[in-house]
């Protein structure tokens, strides 16, 4: 494909880009500005942001499985409510991911101007390039560089966890609700940015190989291994340093290290926080890239963001828009504010994710066949759109007001550039027309077929001569009762019109194959199959008869395949046969044919099920 993206990522990259893209501020920054909100109970902080996180972690691991496509929440927003809001997700999560990597690169600036005379802002500037010149090579050598970070960070706050955890001070805990159960609950609106960066790792879903599997135990993987490393890095931190220092101090698990390692320590904790920047950094930037690609690909901005390197396989145009929007960042944006809004963005975004599963699930899209189904449905997206509306009121109206001005640039946009470009159906079309008495005419098969080919894609599935025949041939789709006779009629006169054969003569056919025995193999179920006179024919013809078809015996059929083949193609016929069997032996395909909508649908249920594959 012109614009396809190699998958090079597996498990451990999926894995290191997601934890790599959490801890950075949240651990290094952050608990020591908690801990003077909460007190030691900030270590329920943190664990009550990571349940926070749970029903987004799993709304999005079943979402990206089904559609594993550059652009991560922005691409499956897009068709789960449209142009106008996919619009706004899009630079929501290029904007919030692009300002998080800024501030990181700026962290990183500060423990570099340590030991050099450079302002800060040109060391993150010449990091920032460094960055987007390795994106730039691939998303495999970017993501080995990340699999090294993330081993040497892990790797020494193990160190200090266990070192530490021998001068842990429990005094120091007591009382643990110091400043009172409310805070506990404020505090952890405040550090959930820290679990920020985990569902970006879906912005690299088309480059993920087996994305089914990998995708969602990467993320789940990642927030268990860091919700555990939080919380003992920041039980040791309150145990070894003096409560009232530790309120002050922004630098609290370096200060923590020097407490019972000396020097030495420190300036491993330290040497651990700059590869938590690094990480972070080079995590946004493989992950910001991907937006403008996607949104590109849906026609709301300029076709070149869409380009893709021959060589390289990487989106260049892409990588480099979004590298010099952070320079400017850099250079000129009060960093702090920014990512205050970057923050309600995400948790926002957060918010979407779940009643995105809502939309799907509730619209009956046959197409929508995710790998991982978020357990608890709906109940966990209910608690997690419930959570966000929390975490959004503890953020402050300032923060909230200042969040609503840049998605109205969002909705401009749209209005002036995306509304003339973009057409696309969406779940949300699809859940109305369900609820309008099954009313056809609001949703075009637009997004059916894409998710047909997006699950195709994923599944590698083989295009053998059973699936082309189905893809080519016709369905119907009957609701009156039809006696055997009257059905057989019908379909004789669709396929002599298409076989150029005289309809009689297959009517005769089929009438004859029927006495000889009868083709209703179980109930509900019919396949009529015939051989006529001629080479290289074969047909498929799908039937859905709703109220059913009545064959000898009061036998009824609301499931039918119709087979015309010449006596040249019997291993084929044969083969066709095998195929349907296994089809139509699957568990819930009954269930599934008589919620399909139309007749492509139809078609889909078959093109998409799970079989033997012959070239």
């Amino acid at each position: 494909m012109k614009h396809a993206l190699k998958q090079n990522l597996g498990l451990l990259d999926i894995f290191c880009v997601a934890t790599g893209a959490m801890i950075s501020s949240g651990l290094f920054i952050l608990p020591g500005l908690a801990f003077a909100k909460a007190g030691p109970a900030v270590i329920l902080s943190y664990i009550i942001a990571g349940i926070l996180c749970i029903p987004s972690l799993m709304s999005n691991a079943e979402l990206i499985t089904a559609m594993p496509k550059a652009g991560g929440d922005y691409f499956y927003i897009m068709r789960g409510f449209g142009p106008l809001l996919g619009t706004v997700a899009g630079f929501s999560s290029w904007f919030s991911l692009s300002l998080k990597g800024a501030f990181a690169l700026v962290g990183m600036g500060a423990y570099l101007g340590l030991v050099t005379d450079i302002p800060i802002n040109i060391i993150a500037v010449i990091c920032c390039l460094f960055f987007v010149v390795l994106n730039l090579l691939g998303a495999k050598e970017a993501g080995r560089f990340q699999v090294l970070l993330v081993a040497g960070l892990l790797g020494i706050l193990l160190v200090y966890i266990i070192w530490g955890s021998k001068s842990v001070a429990m005094s120091h805990f007591t009382p643990f609700f110091a400043k009172g159960i409310g805070p506990v609950f404020t505090t952890a609106s405040f550090v959930f940015i820290s679990y920020g960066g985990l569902i970006k790792v879906a912005a690299l879903a088309e480059e993920v190989k087996n994305p089914g599997r990998n995708l969602p135990l990467g993320m789940i993987l990642s927030i268990l291994v860091t919700s555990i490393i939080y919380t003992l890095v920041i039980f040791v931190t309150i145990g070894v340093l003096n409560p009232e220092h530790l309120k002050t101090t922004l630098i609290p698990i370096s200060e923590g290290a020097g407490v019972f390692g000396g020097g030495a320590l420190k300036i491993l904790i330290s040497i651990a926080a700059f590869l938590a920047f690094i990480s972070t950094a080079n995590a946004a930037i493989m992950t910001a890239s991907r937006y403008p690609l996607g949104m590109s690909r849906d026609k709301l901005l300029p076709h070149y963001f869409q380009k893709i390197s021959p060589r390289l396989k990487t989106p260049y145009i892409s990588i480099l828009f979004t590298g010099a929007f952070m320079v400017l960042a850099l250079l000129f944006l009060k960093l702090e504010l920014l990512v205050k809004i970057a923050s309600s963005i995400l948790i926002l975004l957060f918010m979407f994710a779940n009643l995105t599963v809502i939309l799907f699930r509730e619209s009956k899209i046959a197409s929508y066949r995710p790998k991982f189904h978020s357990p608890l449905y709906p109940y966990l997206q209910v608690m997690g759109i419930l959570g966000g509306i929390f975490l959004l009121i503890e953020m402050g109206t300032f923060i909230v007001f200042l969040t609503m001005i840049f998605l109205l640039l969002g909705f401009t946009w749209y209005r002036i550039y995306g509304k003339k470009q973009a057409t696309r159906d969406s779940a949300l079309i699809y859940m109305l027309e369900r609820l309008v008495a099954g009313d056809k005419e609001l949703a075009s098969d637009n997004l059916l077929t894409e998710l047909k080919d997006i699950v195709m894609q994923r599944d590698k599935v083989t295009e053998d001569r059973f699936h082309e025949l189905v893809e080519d041939g016709k369905a119907l789709d009957i609701e009156e009762p039809q006696k055997m006779e009257d059905f057989f009629k019908d379909v004789s006169e669709i396929l002599g019109r298409d076989l150029g054969l005289n309809p009689q003569t297959l009517f005769n056919k089929f009438i004859d194959r029927e006495m000889e025995s009868s083709t209703v193999l179980r109930k509900g179920l019919a396949i009529p199959h015939i051989i006529i006179g001629g080479k290289k024919i074969f047909k498929v013809l799908l039937v859905r008869a709703r109220s059913g078809i009545i064959f000898p015996n009061d036998k009824l059929a609301h499931i039918i395949f119709i087979l015309v083949g010449s006596p040249d193609e019997r291993n084929l016929h044969l083969k066709v046969l095998a195929a349907i069997a296994q089809i139509t032996e699957s568990a819930g395909f009954d269930k599934k044919w008589f919620e399909a909508r139309n007749t492509d649908e139809l078609k889909n249920i078959v093109l998409l099920a799970e079989r033997r594959r012959t070239v």
